[in-house]
């Protein structure tokens, strides 16, 4: 199996089962968000905040380790080095969990009254749970992107997602209150946990017998485990809504509500569609490395360029559908969310084409530059959290985030370039933009036509995907490769009909460019 052909097949699973746990989890927001309103909305984005910050400090730096080892070792051949390296990880993980709920259990009992006064014992209990259950499930499901067995990533998210989304369903239904959707919340990570452990007991049970690590391979986990937990945890923070926090603090619920709704939206979103190749980056990037940088930075301009195709329209119709989106989704109770939505949805998308350079640092053992940028853009999101929050509230809360988001994107695709010895391509960069705009631009006729908003959405979509394609077909964005796989596809997947497409990418094949 080729590269190319290898790639695509783990974006597929990849991308199965990221729609899946995303798009589902998406609904199940929708309707709990609905179901609460704007105020309650805004404390239950509070709580599960607080657990996410529990499993990521627990898990800081490990399941990236994992990733970035197993596929090492794998692309190594040394698979009898895997097996120690995962225990020695999982070891690190049980002292981290232990630290994380013992300073939990003490903020609740000094803070939570100042912090989160609306966290009571048994909800304190439920998040404390959740988090001793997701952060193991983190780590099962780094074991299986290190074997890119994204297939049991798939099964894993088509279980436990529909039972999540039918837990929400029937809360709403009853009628429930907050407490109900935080004990939703737990049951779901009890599920996640137990179908993560069962694939990666499977994917461990072929590996050879365990070998003594060498102590310059303990050396590098440990310096990737010091390096990287500080990134991830202030990572965390640049990009993990903490301004729901401040929102609460120093404005009102309701608006730390419409930022939760935007916030989710335009995240989710970005995971859907580009997203979904760049959860393979990390393990591709660490095997190109093991074949040469040169090999490694063509890969990052090529992965930028996908990004970049899968974004565009991504932004597109986002931006320019904002309104009946949020309209049809939340209802008019979040009106106030549409231009956080739209201005969310274009810096995402632009964070997401950066996981490219991300990837190529975190491989080339760049964790050290990773950590020092991390920490100043750290700082810079706090200060901006607090001096716009405290004075605009919402509306600082989004200048905030937009413009960490920017300057922590441009920043990280520089160092990447410098490291890969490369450039982006702009030319083909450029060319993509305008047909995203074009696209656009004819999407927004759709608006004039007296329909319902959710005739509008259908009619946009189908606007901006078509004449996306053919404009980017048009003005030669896509390589050689790329189109020789398009055919490729049309072929195996439709027998090669309609035949106007097949003569559409021949006649696109011709004008487009060499590979990166």
């Amino acid at each position: 199996m080729s590269t190319r052909s290898h790639a695509l097949r783990n974006t597929i699973f990849a991308s199965i089962g990221i729609y899946t746990e995303y798009f589902l989890g998406m609904v199940a927001a929708i309707m709990t968000a609905r179901h609460l309103g704007p105020g309650y909305y805004g404390i239950y984005g509070l709580f599960i905040w607080f657990a996410a910050v529990g499993v990521v400090v627990t898990n800081s730096g490990i399941t990236t380790g994992v990733i970035k080892f197993v596929a090492e070792l794998r692309g190594g051949d040394q698979p009898a080095l895997i097996v120690p390296v995962l225990t020695y990880l999982r070891r690190v993980q049980a002292w981290h969990l232990v630290v994380v709920l013992g300073c939990g259990v003490i903020l609740f009992f000094v803070a939570a009254g100042r912090w989160a006064p609306d966290l009571h014992g048994i909800e304190f209990a439920l998040l404390a749970l959740a988090v001793g259950l997701r952060a193991p499930y983190m780590f099962n499901i780094a074991i299986t992107k290190g074997f890119e067995a994204f297939d049991a990533t798939a099964r894993i998210a088509m279980l436990g997602a529909p039972l999540n989304l039918v837990l929400v369903a029937l809360a709403v239904l009853l009628h429930g209150p907050l407490l109900w959707f935080v004990v939703v919340y737990a049951t779901s990570s009890v599920v996640f946990f137990l179908a993560s452990r069962h694939y990666a007991t499977r994917l461990l049970a072929s590996m050879p017998a365990s070998a003594p690590l060498p102590a310059a391979l303990i050396k590098r986990v440990r310096r990737h485990l010091r390096l990287v937990s500080a990134t991830v945890i202030i990572g965390f923070v640049i990009a993990s809504g903490i301004e729901v926090l401040f929102l609460n603090l120093y404005n009102s619920a309701a608006s730390a509500g419409y930022f939760k709704v935007a916030y989710q939206m335009a995240e989710g979103i970005s995971l859907l569609v580009p997203g979904v190749f760049s959860a393979v980056l990390l393990p591709m990037m660490a095997s190109a490395l093991s074949q040469g940088r040169a090999l490694a930075g063509r890969r990052f301009v090529a992965a930028t360029n996908y990004l970049v195709l899968l974004a565009a329209p991504m932004v597109a119709f986002g931006v320019s559908f904002a309104g009946p989106l949020i309209g049809v989704l939340y209802g008019h109770a979040y009106a106030a969310a549409v231009p956080v939505f739209a201005l969310f949805l274009t810096s995402f998308a632009i964070s997401t084409v950066s996981q490219a350079a991300t990837s190529l640092l975190v491989s080339a053992d760049r964790q050290h530059t990773i950590l020092t940028m991390t920490i100043a853009f750290g700082v810079l999101k706090i200060v901006l959290d607090v001096v716009l929050i405290s004075h605009f509230g919402l509306a600082g809360a989004t200048a905030a985030v937009v413009t960490g988001s920017l300057i922590n994107s441009t920043i990280y695709i520089a160092i990447a370039m410098r490291v890969g010895g490369v450039s982006l391509d702009s030319e083909r960069l450029l060319r993509i933009v305008l047909a995203a705009m074009l696209a656009a631009a004819l999407a927004w006729v759709t608006r004039l036509l007296p329909m319902l908003p959710l005739w509008h959405l259908l009619a946009g979509f189908v606007v901006v995907s078509t004449t996306y394609l053919a404009l980017t077909l048009l003005f030669r964005c896509w390589s050689k490769g790329d189109i020789k796989q398009l055919q490729g596809l049309h072929q195996q997947l439709a027998a090669g009909r309609p035949m106007v497409v097949g003569r559409v990418l021949g006649w696109a094949a011709l004008r487009a460019g060499q590979d990166p």
